[in-house]
């Protein structure tokens, strides 16, 4: 069951343009019934009340860790082809996989720990023979992801910027200008981040980092609601001057 829960708030300091709304979604982490979930209730939303400017933005960390990395990718490949609103951020865990991909197998035990294994298996490979024969694991996994979900993953970006408000799987890096941010610590970055209260010039929304609740502050807004083992995948609607969040939980 989908509910929407609703921050009243003072207007915020950042916020989209008038007439235009946002729907970002986070981690989603290899569930594909929860995104299918959450974007047919963003569709009747959208349907029901249409804006002059609507965006649609996943987050990153669309793989590994749940069951249908692939399942997801072939989701987000078929909803690009027909929603030009929808803009979709790379995560730390798609950016591992392409370094694999590329035939650096340095990380090779850490993404299978991390989720890899999931996503592997999902794509019809054993985890298992991936570890044994390192030095294939590259051929391996090129061969069994298809084309389009490889070419999707290498060019996704970093970050996006909706008026006031910037878009990013992680966060930034406080004290650095906006446009130049390093997408290492667009997909990566944490605790500098995390712990900053200044005033970055812009909200940043973010997922990377799980929370219980999504949380509001000055500079930041955090979606990443654990969707791989909660069962809650979170987004965030801003509407002009208006925010309030959505999710699949009971």
């Amino acid at each position: 069951m989908l509910r929407a829960l609703f921050r009243r708030t003072e207007p915020p300091a950042y916020a989209v343009p008038a007439h235009t709304r946002v729907y970002a979604i986070g981690d989603v982490h290899g569930r594909r019934d929860l995104l299918e979930a959450l974007l047919a209730r963003i569709d009747a939303e959208r349907a029901a009340s249409p804006r002059t400017v609507d965006h649609l933005i996943l987050l990153g960390d669309l793989i590994d860790r749940g069951p249908d990395s692939r399942g997801v990718l072939d989701l987000v490949l078929a909803r690009l082809a027909q929603d030009a609103t929808l803009t979709v951020l790379g995560g730390n865990h798609e950016a591992m996989l392409v370094t694999l991909l590329e035939g650096d197998m340095w990380h090779l035990e850490s993404w299978l720990h991390f989720g890899g294994e999931e996503c592997a298996t999902s794509y019809g490979l054993d985890p298992i023979a991936l570890l044994a024969e390192p030095e294939r694991a590259a051929e391996r996994l090129r061969a069994a992801i298809p084309g389009a979900h490889q070419t999707l993953l290498r060019n996704l970006r970093d970050s996006v910027q909706v008026g006031d408000v910037l878009f990013a799987h992680a966060g930034i890096r406080p004290g650095v200008a906006i446009d130049a941010q390093d997408p290492q610590d667009l997909r990566w970055i944490r605790l500098p981040f995390l712990r900053s209260t200044a005033d970055h010039g812009v909200l940043v929304v973010h997922g990377h980092t799980v929370v219980g609740e999504p949380e509001v502050h000055p500079n930041r807004i955090a979606i990443d609601t654990g969707a791989s083992a909660t069962g809650r995948l979170t987004a965030l609607c801003l509407d002009g001057n208006d925010r309030r969040f959505l999710d699949t939980s009971g």
